[in-house]
């Protein structure tokens, strides 16, 4: 898959709130997590997992919105998987508290056995034994792209995170490494409890982008243009990359794999594959 269609921004909405669902769809994100976990009561589980396959299966299969369900771990999860596998507007499953590679096969082939071919998956770690278990993780059946709950994760750890996030840096690095040596989609960034404070988000974001991660989780609807914004390269940005792409193909059209741009800054293969992950970003931007 291209970055071109992967979401800048996965917004989650409660399960148990289907007159939410509908207006999450106008809230402008690229996606939608549905959410059976942190945000439903256990009382209302069930009857959040009933209302969350009839929306689903109402929804159009051209919907521009991809849209995901995060299921809970434990004994619910084979339940929920069954509930959910082969319905065709549903991209995926968010695994939320993953420990290890046998959860996500666990779940890869429950999936195949129901018939479900197409939906991945996106496993969530949230502990230390699951970070522990990252690279493993990543490279698991049908994982799509890997997501931090960092506020759990903090918790388990004993982590305080300061303004600047410096505690979280280590832990995000992990997840993006172990995102790129096992050939996946760079990780979702993880959700930020700012939701007021624009300039502070977007902070962040960019803090989250310079550290490899495409796109982020929201948690509020005020929080989806400033995630876009950030992921949405700028015009100068995109004509660089754009004259980047030009001028190394004409220096391998004359036998040389690198050059020297304006500021005489070396360009080559690596540099070359940014500036493709720019232009995907600024045409998944275009309405």
């Amino acid at each position: 898959m291209s970055v071109t269609d992967l979401p800048r921004t996965y917004l989650y909405v409660p399960g148990n709130a289907p007159e939410k669902l509908d207006k999450a769809l106008d809230r402008g994100a690229d996606a939608l997590i549905v959410d059976l976990e942190d945000a439903v009561p256990v009382a209302e589980k069930d009857p959040a997992l009933a209302a969350v396959q009839d929306w689903l299966r109402a929804q159009p299969t051209d919907l521009r919105t991809e849209l995901w369900v995060r299921i809970n771990g434990g004994n619910r999860r084979s339940g929920e998987v069954a509930a959910l596998a082969g319905i065709p507007t549903l991209r995926g499953l968010a695994l939320a508290k993953v420990e290890s590679a046998q959860d996500v096969r666990e779940v890869a082939d429950q999936l195949a056995s129901l018939g479900d071919h197409d939906s991945v998956l996106m496993p969530l770690v949230e502990s230390a034994v699951a970070m522990l278990q990252v690279a493993a993780i990543a490279a698991g059946p049908r994982v799509h792209q890997m997501q931090i709950g960092e506020v759990d994760l903090a918790g388990d750890t004993g982590l305080e995170p300061g303004q600047d996030e410096a505690e979280l840096a280590g832990i995000r690095m992990m997840v993006v490494l172990a995102s790129a040596a096992a050939g996946i989609n760079p990780p979702v960034g993880p959700v930020s409890r700012i939701t007021k404070d624009a300039k502070a988000l977007a902070e962040s974001t960019r803090r989250v982008r310079r550290q490899g991660f495409l796109g982020r989780a929201c948690i509020h609807p005020a929080q989806v243009p400033v995630v876009h914004e950030v992921f949405t390269p700028s015009r100068e940005e995109a004509e660089e990359a754009r004259t980047v792409i030009s001028r190394l193909a004409a220096a391998e059209a004359e036998g040389s794999g690198v050059l020297l741009d304006d500021q005489g800054r070396l360009v080559d293969g690596a540099v070359l594959r940014n500036a493709h992950k720019i232009l995907a970003l600024a045409a998944r931007a275009e309405p």
